[in-house]
C-alpha cells in the first residue's frame, strides 16, 4: 500500500529508498554502538572521549530522523525497527563489558570509517535518480567524517610518529 505519492520513477523511487534505508539502519546501529561505548568506556580519556560519543549519537540520531523522514516524504514507509537493525547492522562494534578508551577510539574510527564508504557509495547510487536525496546523503557524510577525525586524532602520536 502507498500512502504517500512520490514525484520520482518507480525504478528511481527504489533506488532511492535502498539508499535511504541503509542510512537508517547505519545511523541508528551507530548511535547504538556509540551509547555502549559511552556507558562502558574506562580509562584515562574516559571524560574527553566520553563527552564526544554523545556528540556522535546525538548527530546519528537527529541524522536518522532526517533519513527516515525523507523516505516517508517520497512515500517509503522507513523501517528503524529493533529487529531489522538487528538482522541487518553490519557496522564493527565494541565487545561486551568495560572497554578501554583506546579501543573505543579504535571501534568508532573503524565504525565511521565502514558508514561512510557506505554513504559515498549511496552517493553515487543517487546521483541520477535523486539528487535531493544525494544532497542530503553528502551532508550527513561530511559530518560523520568530521567525527570519524576527531576520534582518530585520538590516536596520534602512531608508531612513534
Amino acid at each position: 500500500m502507498t500512502v504517500v505519492k512520490s514525484t520520482l520513477s518507480e525504478d528511481a523511487r527504489r533506488i532511492t529508498g535502498d539508499a535511504l534505508q541503509g542510512t537508517l539502519v547505519d545511523l541508528l546501529g551507530l548511535s547504538l554502538i556509540g551509547k555502549q561505548a559511552h556507558w562502558n568506556i574506562v580509562g584515562p580519556r574516559f571524560r574527553s572521549i566520553h563527552l564526544q560519543l554523545d556528540e556522535v549519537v546525538a548527530a546519528a540520531r537527529d541524522f536518522a530522523d532526517t533519513v527516515a523522514e525523507r523516505s516517508a516524504a517520497l512515500g517509503l514507509p522507513p523501517d528503524g525497527r529493533p529487529e531489522t537493525i538487528a538482522s541487518t547492522f553490519t557496522l564493527p562494534s565494541p565487545k561486551e563489558g568495560w572497554v578501554r578508551d583506546s579501543e573505543v577510539v579504535e571501534v568508532m574510527v573503524e565504525a565511521l570509517a565502514a558508514a561512510i564508504q557506505r554513504l559515498r557509495e549511496r552517493i553515487d547510487a543517487t546521483d541520477k535518480p535523486d539528487p535531493v536525496t544525494q544532497d542530503l546523503l553528502i551532508g550527513i557524510t561530511a559530518e560523520l567524517e568530521k567525527q570519524r577525525w576527531m576520534f582518530d586524532a585520538e590516536n596520534w602520536p602512531r608508531d612513534g610518529h
